[in-house]
């Protein structure tokens, strides 16, 4: 099974650059599943938005998306495999 999970940074000193993107697939309360993107600056507080998908496979294909969209703008994988 793929994670489930998935947190990225990119940090730039040099621009004073410090963010956060964090990726997740959740079943809803309602039996569907979502995938959550949350961003922000390292350190404090961000926003979120949630996503509801068709199927689980769906949304795993989405968190995938994701993840090559923001490592091809220079984030780097943390923590979890996609």
């Amino acid at each position: 099974m793929k994670t489930t999970e998935v947190y990225l940074e990119r940090i730039d000193r040099a621009r004073n650059m410090a963010r956060y993107y964090r990726l997740s697939v959740v079943k809803t309360l309602f039996g569907d599943w979502a995938v959550v993107r949350e961003w922000g600056r390292v350190g404090r507080g961000g926003q979120s938005r949630e996503e509801w998908c068709e199927s689980f496979t769906d949304a795993l294909t989405r968190l995938t998306d994701g993840v090559r969209d923001k490592k091809r703008r220079g984030y780097g994988q943390m923590n979890g495999q996609v």
